[in-house]
């Protein structure tokens, strides 16, 4: 998940989390005043009805919205029981009720006996069959009775009133509500999605352009301005600055070595060439002359190959095309066997193809059994595997292996394990890396497995090629 979708869907999310909290505190608040109010308005009406209790002894006057009805207990202290029995008889009721009544559960009279009124949602059936849900005030009163002389009487009064209309407000708004808040989360994650993409450009910018930069590093350009931005690139531009000069001191390192080492070389194939053509040498003195020749063009290559890619940055030019792979493999095991004390052996298909160049693949196995040879392994394998449009070429051996914390750094130039033994056998830091940059242009890739004591496995992934066709002469 990117930043800019991350970024845009935490906004949202506290949006949403904002407008929940607004909507349920508006609607508790509004759900709240609305009862409160009709909690005083049943409370007005019921001493309005007292009032006509002991007028009138009717409540038909009682506004028509009001649901109203008066139960007289004739004999004191009665219980929920008695009453639900019968014990109360009607005598006055609201027009607004017709021929219905008011009933409240045992629990409800229990309650209106014991603590003299309270408040309770109950719903009312009409003779039509519909139902009214109610908001009733129950009371339990000593009051004087018209037309009943005895004095103060005990009776249940029941004011009730409809919360249709308080329910239907608070849907209203609750719908209301909703349709306003998915609305501001559609236009709050389209407006956060666009100020999050203006917000990141400028990074994308900058990682577009660091993506752009090559091996070699070249400065970015710096955007106007004095934001975090700008001031991003300007670091970067100083980091890059440095990596410029140590590629530079890298390069003429390349370039003055490869010099340098020209003439040696050169001077050793004029007099071997000198040797072989001009000496009487014996059948195994020319074989030997023919080997040092054959290395030290070898040499003079890779002396090349280095020149080349001080002044190329790393890429190097290959020329692809089929190569029979146990061919270069057959003559790496007799370059090396003659002078290898150990076990040098090969395992590899006879009819295995691969896309390269022959000179650098052998530059690249020459490189890897130079460096088991160097951790002073006593068998070295060549297993090369088909494996479909793939073929893995692993050299394997027993050597002195390498720590875990040095692997993912063994490709990277002038790496050493171990400065001072690699200089002493010789090693300069760079035969992994040309390793690395040569099976790179062959669009192949290379990785090992090692640990400490048990050897090391360099292995490296090559396109499959089909065999050339035969010409015809």
């Amino acid at each position: 998940m990117t930043l800019r979708t991350r970024i845009t869907l935490l906004t949202l999310a506290l949006l949403a989390f904002s407008l929940l909290l607004i909507g349920g505190s508006v609607y508790g608040t509004l759900q709240f005043t609305l009862y409160e109010n009709l909690r005083r308005e049943l409370a007005e009406t019921s001493l309005t009805a007292q009032q006509l209790i002991r007028e009138r002894a009717d409540l038909s006057s009682l506004p028509l919205t009001v649901y109203g009805q008066a139960l007289w207990v004739p004999f004191p202290d009665p219980t929920a029981g008695d009453i639900l029995q019968g014990a109360a008889i009607p005598f006055a009721q609201s027009l607004a009720l017709g021929n219905a009544s008011l009933t409240l559960s045992e629990k409800g009279l229990q309650e209106v006996l014991r603590s003299g009124g309270f408040y309770t949602q109950t719903v009312l059936t009409r003779p039509d069959g519909t139902q009214v849900p109610l908001r009733v005030r129950a009371e339990r009163l000593e009051t004087e009775i018209a037309g009943i002389p005895q004095g103060k009487q005990l009776v249940i009064l029941l004011i009730g009133k409809s919360t249709e209309n308080i329910e239907s407000t608070l849907a209203d708004f609750a719908r209301t509500y909703t349709a306003t808040a998915v609305l501001v989360l559609i236009f709050g994650g389209l407006l956060a999605f666009r100020l999050v993409r203006q917000t990141l450009e400028p990074l994308e910018w900058v990682a577009r352009k660091a993506e752009q930069v090559s091996d070699k590093p070249e400065r970015l350009p710096e955007p106007e301005g004095r934001d975090e931005v700008a001031s991003l690139v300007r670091s970067l531009n100083r980091m890059l600055t440095r990596l410029e000069s140590a590629w530079e001191t890298q390069g003429r390192f390349l370039a003055d070595a490869s010099h340098e080492l020209r003439t040696p070389v050169t001077a050793i194939l004029g007099h071997i060439s000198y040797l072989l053509r001009r000496t009487p040498v014996s059948e195994p003195q020319r074989e030997s002359l023919e080997i040092i020749k054959r290395e030290a063009e070898r040499m003079q290559k890779l002396v090349g190959d280095l020149l080349e890619l001080s002044k190329t940055g790393g890429s190097w030019k290959v020329q692809l095309g089929a190569v029979h792979l146990p061919t270069v493999l057959n003559e790496i095991v007799e370059e090396y066997s003659k002078s290898f004390e150990g076990q040098l052996s090969l395992e590899a298909p006879e009819s295995l193809w691969v896309l390269g160049d022959p000179e650098r693949l052998h530059q690249v196995f020459a490189n890897l059994v130079s460096n088991a040879i160097k951790a002073h392994a006593s068998q070295i394998r060549l297993v090369a595997l088909d494996l479909a449009e793939r073929v893995v070429v692993r050299v394997e051996d027993n050597g002195e292996g390498i720590p875990k914390e040095h692997l993912p750094h063994l490709f990277e130039r002038f790496y050493r394990v171990d400065k001072a033994r690699d200089r002493e056998r010789g090693g300069s830091g760079l035969g992994l890396a040309i390793v690395r940059s040569i099976v790179d242009a062959h669009g192949g890739t290379v990785w090992v497995e090692s640990e400490p004591g048990q050897g090391s496995v360099f292995s490296l992934s090559l396109k499959k090629a089909q065999a050339p066709h035969p010409q015809l002469v």
